[in-house]
């Protein structure tokens, strides 16, 4: 038997009177990840550093207020379409529709995570499970921010006692429908969130990468990392090339875009990221097509989060595996299409270690 525990409590109200719970995983060796029922959203993960001391590596808030402001998307589930769509348009089945423009980089309004109420900004209903998992579920209806069908949705946390935390969506519909369902928490593995994460090493499984436009959408192109900045095939500091005279990063204002993982099926190696001080070391798997690495070049300092810390730009980094970005808008991207019958399905793994 496992030896992880759950345990659920309140964690405030909304505003119109709903209760938000939130539930505690704890595993063996004392690892700890915190699940809200808000927005499916991990609050916080503990783990050790080489010396066995125990900090949380997640930005976020102490406060249910907090996160009901959580422009950043701190630790969220997102969907229905997590990252951009472009002008907020797609086609389907030869019906046009339209979705919020809440983006707009480079002036150029595109519909981004879900749109203005996502996945990341409504209640699920929580459950404990086998002992050492929560499972999330919500009913996103026919309509939802412009999208078409009604989708059923779940999100399992799972806190195993060899230090993996695993996040795991499935989701059904009942008519033609885009989904990219994706888990987006900022991660600083030193535990100092006022720390940047620019001597953090990482390692991306991926030897090509989606270039974008100046609004942040894919151009279609899939271009090989080798010679660029974009190459972290072998580990690199991620401050080491961040601010390289290189259109890809200078449009983003640094890192802030898609790689693609080797085609192959089941869950497999996609990133590594080693805080050289601390020791700590998280590995990601999934089975997806591709992964978002961004390095918080927008964080703004202006919002205090956990113990009044103010989040400065570049001090975490996200590892979002997902489909591709604009997926909808071009055919020779993986299909994004979930049909009725279908059921779609997304692992991700985060392996805490230390070295």
């Amino acid at each position: 038997m496992a030896a992880t525990t759950v345990t659920a409590a309140p964690f405030g109200n909304l505003p119109d009177g709903r209760e938000v719970r939130i539930f505690t995983l704890t595993n063996k060796n004392g690892l700890r990840a915190r699940v809200s029922e808000y927005g499916a959203i991990l609050v916080a993960m503990e783990a050790p550093d080489r010396h066995g001391t125990l900090a949380d590596l997640t930005h976020g808030f102490d406060t249910l207020a907090g996160w009901l402001a959580n422009g950043p998307y701190f630790g969220a589930s997102i969907g229905r379409f997590g990252n951009r769509i472009k002008g907020g348009k797609f086609s389907l089945d030869g019906k046009q529709y339209t979705l919020a423009t809440n983006n707009s980089p480079g002036g150029i309004p595109c519909h981004l995570h879900g749109g203005k109420v996502g996945f990341d900004k409504v209640l699920w209903t929580g459950t404990a499970k086998c002992g050492q998992a929560v499972e999330l579920v919500y009913l996103s209806k026919d309509g939802e921010e412009g999208y078409p069908g009604n989708l059923w949705v779940k999100v399992t946390y799972t806190l195993t006692d060899e230090d993996e935390l695993i996040w795991q969506a499935e989701a059904s519909t009942d008519a033609p429908t885009p989904v990219n369902l994706v888990h987006h928490t900022y991660w600083n593995l030193s535990g100092d969130p006022g720390t940047l994460i620019l001597d953090h090493q990482l390692m991306l499984a991926a030897a090509h990468y989606l270039p974008t436009d100046p609004g942040l959408i894919p151009t279609g192109e899939i271009a090989a990392v080798a010679g660029t900045p974009m190459d972290f095939t072998t580990p690199h500091a991620i401050g080491e090339r961040i601010e390289a005279e290189f259109e890809a990063l200078e449009l983003a204002a640094g890192y802030d875009h898609c790689w693609v993982l080797p085609d192959a099926r089941g869950v497999r190696l996609a990133a590594r990221v080693t805080d050289p001080k601390s020791g700590r070391v998280m590995e990601i798997l999934t089975d997806q097509p591709a992964i978002q690495f961004y390095a918080a070049n927008f964080l703004d300092g202006l919002t205090p989060g956990k113990g009044g810390v103010a989040y400065t730009r570049r001090s975490a980094l996200c590892l979002e595996t997902e489909g591709f970005p604009d997926a909808p808008n071009q055919s020779s991207f993986p299909s994004a299409l979930l049909r009725p019958g279908q059921t779609y399905r997304h692992t991700l793994v985060h392996r805490f270690g230390v070295a």
